[in-house]
């Protein structure tokens, strides 16, 4: 699960998923792209319609997979009664940014197109990822209506791309600010590391050196479409990460709740937690987050 390699060199185990009877797996939400592809996971009895959790997996944009060991936590929430759709989208070796951004809102507009055929509720839909999965959550929950993020030639444009509750762990936001917020958290950046760097993740993502592209590092980072109106988040980071600073989501947390209001937004800080940290999958932390799900999309 850690971003720093990318697939191919660290294969993600994959996630256990024989046991749950009602699923179906590899349906098309587009057809530029073979990665644009979900599964879907129903709870074991019910004809619902169901909330959604979308299940976005991270991998420092250029790996990951769907039904990887990073849905697991996701998939609890099947015995709450919610129905889990895991997605893949276009990765860095294939399309630069907005690419992913626009592939999230073509299977958010895809779920909603054809809920009533596949018993979910196209009234509460969820996102929640981790790392690159949970950037992009972010960026689904702030930038619904923004053209410049969205493709409707990708389907069913006439669906709103619009969440209702967002849940990210440990994701980048500002990407400019990453090493010297990881510099000034001790954790020193060698040229191999840092995401200033030409060959880093967010550099690949973005088609260049972030340092010579400031306005499209701008237009990639989520604080940049806050604004009032936004559904409820839940964001939390470990003070030990040294992938991707906490400063990020700190800094995303608290202009979002100048916008929204503290009672909109949950940050937490998890003490000693490194990047894609166990402590955010023990079954204490999923409850606290399907506890946040459930206070929004069944309050």
């Amino acid at each position: 699960m850690n971003d720093k390699h990318p697939q191919g060199l660290f294969r993600i185990p994959p996630a256990r998923i024989e046991h749950i009877e009602r699923k179906m797996l590899d349906v098309a939400y587009a057809t530029v792209s073979p990665a644009q592809k979900l599964d879907l996971y129903w709870p074991a009895s019910g004809n619902g319609p169901f909330p959604v959790i979308m299940s976005i997996h991270g991998g420092a944009f250029k790996g990951g997979d769907k039904r990887d060991i990073q849905l697991m936590p996701m998939l609890e929430g099947l015995q709450r009664d919610y129905a889990v759709v895991s997605i893949n989208y276009r990765l860095s070796s294939e399309a630069r940014f907005p690419a992913l951004v626009q592939d999230v809102k073509a299977a958010i507009r895809w779920v909603r197109a054809n809920a009533e055929n596949f018993l979910f509720d196209p009234t509460r839909i969820a996102v929640w990822g981790g790392s690159a999965g949970g950037y992009l959550a972010l960026m689904a929950g702030v930038s619904a209506g923004i053209p410049e993020l969205d493709d409707p030639a990708l389907g069913n444009p006439e669906q709103p791309e619009n969440v209702q509750a967002v849940v990210a762990w440990f994701p980048p936001t500002n990407f400019l600010q990453m090493d010297a917020q990881l510099e000034a958290s001790g954790f020193a950046q060698t040229p191999e590391s840092a995401h200033s760097g030409p060959e880093s993740p967010e550099s690949l993502l973005l088609g260049q050196p972030i340092t010579q592209i400031p306005e499209v590092v701008r237009i990639a980072n989520p604080e940049t479409y806050i604004r009032p109106g936004l559904p409820p988040f839940f964001i939390q980071h470990g003070n030990a990460d040294d992938t991707v600073p906490y400063q990020q989501s700190l800094n995303f947390a608290a202009k979002l709740a100048a916008q929204l209001g503290p009672q909109q937004v949950i940050y937490e800080l998890l003490l000693n937690a490194r990047h894609a940290d166990p402590a955010f999958e023990t079954p204490q932390n999923v409850k606290k987050v399907l506890n946040f799900l459930d206070s929004v999309l069944k309050a």
